[in-house]
């Protein structure tokens, strides 16, 4: 089997323990609600909204595994030449952190019912979402300006590529964040406000440990973990 495949495998076999831990054989995964188990105890089962979360985040965690080794193997090439990292990837950084944490709180608020809090944490949370997008955008503006467009170098197209990729995954997270914000302005039962944060909150964090580690990537502080990766897939 190739080192990819067994990437493949290992993120498939977390997920599947992910989802044994949360109880998905107890019962069938579209009964929510707690469920008997063994012992005579009662254990919640996950919610089709969570079943549906992990397995897309496995699906993605693959594509960033192939973007990350394609990313690794290349730049052992000749025609390599790294661009800048421009400095407002440090305050994409931030906001993005920011946004995670106003969405924790959004949670906490949810979990005493403080509306007022909940919906001003919510938007707080899709505010700084928002301007870490318009921080990409920003990142892309200056290195177009100094002259490293996509085509000029393979360097500067994976730089566009893995910052695109992950901005359309926060974009649709800003979506679904949406939604489940705009439910604080209605009718809503506490109980699905509380699982939609949760299932936003979860997303976030994802995609914050992917950008984190694709920041070390981008600004050259991966280089010694990227010769292992290559050595492994070689």
């Amino acid at each position: 089997m190739s080192v990819i495949g067994l990437v493949f495998v290992t993120i498939a076999s977390i997920a599947a323990w992910w989802l044994v831990r949360q109880g998905i054989l107890e019962s069938p995964w579209l009964d929510e609600g707690a469920v008997a188990v063994a012992g005579g105890s009662r254990r919640i089962a996950p919610t089709a909204g969570k079943v549906g979360l992990g397995v897309f985040l496995a699906v993605v965690s693959c594509l960033f595994a192939l973007l990350t080794a394609a990313f690794f193997m290349r730049m052992d090439s000749p025609d390599w030449v790294a661009p800048p990292a421009p400095r407002v990837l440090w305050l994409n950084t931030a906001t993005l952190i920011a946004s995670g944490m106003a969405l924790r709180f959004a949670q906490f608020a949810a979990d005493r019912e403080e509306l007022s809090r909940v919906r001003a944490s919510a938007i707080a949370a899709c505010v700084f979402a928002v301007a870490f997008l318009c921080g990409q955008l920003w990142a892309w503006r200056e290195l177009s300006a100094l002259g490293f467009f996509a085509a000029a170098n393979p360097a500067n197209a994976f730089f566009y590529l893995l910052t695109a990729v992950h901005a359309l995954h926060l974009a649709g997270g800003i979506v679904a964040l949406g939604r489940t914000s705009g439910r604080a302005w209605g009718e809503f039962d506490w109980r699905e406000l509380r699982s939609s944060l949760q299932l936003c909150a979860i997303y976030w964090r994802f995609l914050l440990i992917v950008w984190l580690f694709m920041f070390a990537m981008l600004a050259g502080w991966a280089n010694e973990f990227g010769v292992i990766c290559r050595r492994v897939l070689s």
